[in-house]
């Protein structure tokens, strides 16, 4: 059988902050949990927008399982930019992400920030995140001890965050198998700032249903004082039918018009909410904090053109077609993605190879237009092309050859023939050549005819000589 998630999760705005910038998500295949940054304006609508983008990975996943998660984040965060372009009173805002999804028998986990990922998996209780603080940074570099990090003065201070910043967030990225039974805990630092993690540990293993430890969690966090936000998920992995949590509404939302998908695309703020409540009403599920207000109050921070029509064009896809049970499709559809790269990686490497193989028969046929002169086996020959190879390419051959004799020509001159010398054209090479063929001239010996009547034998002239000296 095929598993699947129960889930419970609960938001409160703790004893001090004035509203809650957090944002949490669980349902059948995704948990989230995303703490907005309070200390800057739209906190709650960096967590809100970050969450709900993700919603619709929360089905069976079977395309690109390893890499949809970390991808659909790095979108969230590009949205987090367009939101802070359109209205620059955002300018600042981030949030932290931690998120699980289940595809078959395995958890893909993606986080940054200082949410926290806790497992309770063989009786073991242990925490698999890492905080992207400061303060951790100074522990991993044995500056500071643990038991120091939990009263520093700057324990709060993120180094990665999703938010304002045209640079790709760093995602912690993994993957975790799975077996029912085990319990997973998603938190924003609301609970783990103020409850020692060993009070944490002793509620999860009391047991009880996902709900009462969630609904524990949050009240010894509020006894604790509770000067942050909370915000918990937790998630247990089941091979049963999941029927008992009141996570379905009475009604469904219905789909929106063509007229509604319209306008949802030219960034329309209700268009766009009745594009979310559609997506949550039609999949088990609990959302809670600030993500879930936006949908209650319609005031749903994605109302970019860009996000808007991200969920118009998933609204047209669960349209397209019906499963049998009567109930929409869901958003995502990993084909899509799969036959979009499918054209086109194969369509890039090939206009790669046409751009590169233009490249070489341009610079082939320059080369062609070029001359020098050089040696070849003995005599001074005329080359068309250049004096270089590329690999098992010759980039020149013999045009001509003379009968001027290498070795009838002055030792610096042979030099310079065997590194060759470059010409203009075929003109500028045959003066050249005949340049050479008066310089082998002078360097050999001028010979006077002997007198018959002395008897001298006449001297022979070197037979390199012979060919140049009439």
């Amino acid at each position: 059988m095929a598993l699947t998630l129960r889930f419970a999760a609960r938001s409160d705005v703790g004893k001090v902050r004035a509203k809650n910038d957090d944002s949490g998500y669980a349902g059948r295949y995704l948990a989230v949990v995303a703490d907005g940054m309070g200390g800057h304006v739209g906190g709650d609508v960096a967590s809100a927008s970050t969450v709900l983008d993700l919603v619709h990975l929360d089905q069976e996943t079977t395309h690109d399982i390893e890499t949809v998660l970390p991808d659909e984040i790095q979108t969230a965060n590009s949205i987090l930019n367009d939101l802070v372009t359109a209205n620059p009173k955002l300018s600042g805002m981030g949030t932290t992400v931690t998120a699980l999804l289940l595809t078959g028998d395995r958890f893909q986990y993606a986080h940054i920030g200082d949410s926290r990922a806790y497992r309770f998996k063989n009786d073991v209780f242990e925490q698999v995140s890492k905080d992207h603080t400061f303060v951790q940074r100074l522990v991993d570099e044995g500056r500071l001890r643990p038991e120091e990090a939990e009263h520093h003065p700057h324990k709060n201070v993120l180094m990665r965050v999703l938010g304002d910043s045209d640079a790709s967030p760093e995602l912690d990225i993994d993957q975790y198998q799975v077996t029912p039974g085990e319990r997973w805990l998603l938190c924003s630092d609301g609970l783990n700032a103020v409850v020692p993690d060993a009070t944490t540990e002793r509620i999860i293993r009391q047991g009880g249903s996902l709900q009462q430890t969630v609904d524990a969690l949050v009240e010894v966090t509020l006894d604790h004082g509770s000067p942050d936000n909370i915000t918990i998920v937790m998630v247990e992995v089941t091979e049963e039918t999941v029927d008992d949590e009141p996570v379905m509404p009475p009604v469904p939302e219905p789909a929106p018009d063509t007229g509604q998908l319209q306008v949802a695309r030219d960034g329309d703020v209700e268009a766009s909410a009745a594009i979310i409540r559609h997506e949550m009403s039609i999949r088990p599920h609990v959302l809670v904090g600030a993500a879930d207000l936006a949908t209650k109050t319609g005031q749903i921070p994605m109302v970019t053109q860009r996000s808007a029509e991200k969920r118009a064009a998933a609204i047209l896809t669960h349209k397209a077609s019906q499963p049998e049970d009567g109930v929409q499709a869901r958003e995502y559809d990993p084909t899509r993605r799969s036959a979009h790269r499918g054209w086109l990686i194969p369509t890039f490497l090939t206009l790669m190879g046409l751009i590169l193989a233009s490249v070489l028969w341009f610079g082939y046929a320059w080369t062609q237009t070029q001359y020098y002169v050089a040696d070849y086996n003995g005599k001074v020959a005329i080359f068309n092309g250049v004096a270089q190879d590329l690999g098992p390419i010759e980039l020149s051959h013999v045009d001509s050859v003379t009968q001027i004799p290498t070795q009838a020509l002055p030792s610096y001159t042979q030099q310079r023939l065997r590194n060759s010398l470059a010409a203009r054209d075929l003109s500028h090479a045959q003066d050249i050549v005949s340049e050479l063929l008066i310089s082998a001239k002078q360097a050999c010996p001028v010979i006077v005819p002997a007198n018959p009547q002395s008897g001298d034998t006449p001297p022979t002239l070197p037979s390199y000589c012979q060919e140049v000296t009439p």
